[in-house]
């Protein structure tokens, strides 16, 4: 029920605009105006109101969508597991969404017996009509995995609160706890074709903020949320989930209008990288191209040399469907990372330059050739 309070309050000519569009007002006008006349119980629904803004803003900005964003709950309320914590994270998410609950049925209750309401409203409200979110495991955890890369990246740091980092100089010395990575070029391969590669950031961080002790058992726990398949292993899931949808939630977070770019070869997977928007330079394609397209199209090529003599060896059925399903899928991929390097050489040698206040689409459209198609 929304009723706004009026008594000695200059809104009363704000209500009295609302009921009335012409310049007078007729005493049927003022009538309409709501009004308490206890001040005991303005006093009572201003605290109510006053503590549902509190507790609307505080879930608000436990998502880093939020100006007003500090750190991920799962850091805020660190426990020694990523499952102890998001236990306790949905304790705090249930007490809160209960509470919220509790006093928008209160200020019903007021209202109903202020204006005699009691035979024809009831003060309960369902569930569905509470606008803030309880936890959800899977939600959590990949707000969580967001959270790392924003670290990845600089844009966040577990040493500072808010953002540390969109633009304008950027201070290495900001990162110490964990580091954000020097040349803000991230890979993302289905397979570990490099040391620095996505996957091993995000170990790395569930170790630093975890401990080692944990790092195995909580790498079991986001694999099983991501969704682990049978024969999978922790890590296999979550580079999966790197390879193929990270991104896209990342689009989807920030309503298409994507702070983390992916450089995509295309279909076949053959390479894809991320950079932070904010620390984009004009070196970054060149370097992009040469010190991680390239070396990654000198690993394809070794390892279709080593699965090309393996072919000429004696093999099971078995063995031989497995390596030729092998050869196969390198050969796709080195012609689609040959072809893409054509694109993406002619974008580096222009050495196109942003301006962040021209915002992500315009700067995104620079590059759509040789950037992940936003859905």
């Amino acid at each position: 029920m929304n009723i706004i309070l009026a008594s000695k309050s200059p809104r009363r000519t704000e209500i009295l605009n609302l009921i009335c569009s012409t310049l007078t007002y007729l005493p049927g006008d003022i009538r309409k105006i709501p009004v308490i006349e206890d001040l005991n119980i303005m006093e009572k629904v201003i605290e109510l109101v006053n503590e549902n803004i509190n507790i609307s803003r505080n879930e608000w900005d436990s998502y880093e969508m939020s100006w007003d964003f500090e750190k991920h709950p799962f850091i805020k309320y660190k426990q020694c597991s990523i499952e102890k914590t998001y236990n306790e994270w949905n304790k705090i998410t249930k007490e809160r969404f209960n509470k919220l609950k509790t006093n928008e049925e209160e200020i019903n209750k007021i209202f109903i017996n202020i204006y005699g309401l009691q035979d024809e409203l009831d003060s309960k409200v369902e569930d569905k009509d509470i606008t803030i979110r309880q936890a959800n495991k899977e939600r959590e955890i990949k707000s969580l995995i967001s959270y790392a890369v924003g670290c990845m990246f600089g844009r966040y740091s577990l040493d500072e609160s808010g953002l540390v980092y969109a633009g304008g100089e950027f201070d290495s010395n900001r990162y110490k706890t964990y580091k954000a990575d020097i040349d803000n070029i991230i890979p993302i391969t289905d397979d570990g074709y490099f040391n620095d590669d996505i996957v091993e950031r995000f170990k790395k961080f569930i170790e630093v903020v975890y401990g080692k002790e944990t790092l195995n058992e909580n790498i079991d726990y986001i694999a099983e949320t991501l969704g682990k398949k049978g024969t999978e292993t922790s890590e296999d899931t979550i580079r999966r989930y790197f390879v193929n949808d990270f991104f896209n939630d990342h689009v989807r977070t920030y309503q298409k209008h994507p702070i983390y770019w992916l450089f995509d070869s295309g279909k076949k997977n053959g390479f894809k990288a991320l950079i932070y928007m904010h620390r984009y330079n004009e070196n970054l394609i060149p370097k992009v191209r040469l010190d991680y397209l390239h070396k990654l199209q000198t690993t394809y090529e070794k390892l279709l040399t080593d699965v090309n003599y393996k072919l000429t060896t004696d093999l099971s059925m078995q063995e031989k469907k497995m390596t030729q399903l092998k050869q196969t899928e390198l050969n796709a991929k080195l012609q689609e990372i040959r072809e893409y390097d054509e694109k993406i050489a002619h974008i580096a040698n222009q050495r196109i330059s942003i301006d962040l206040d021209d915002g992500v689409k315009v700067n995104y459209d620079k590059f759509k050739d040789i950037l992940a198609k936003i859905k």
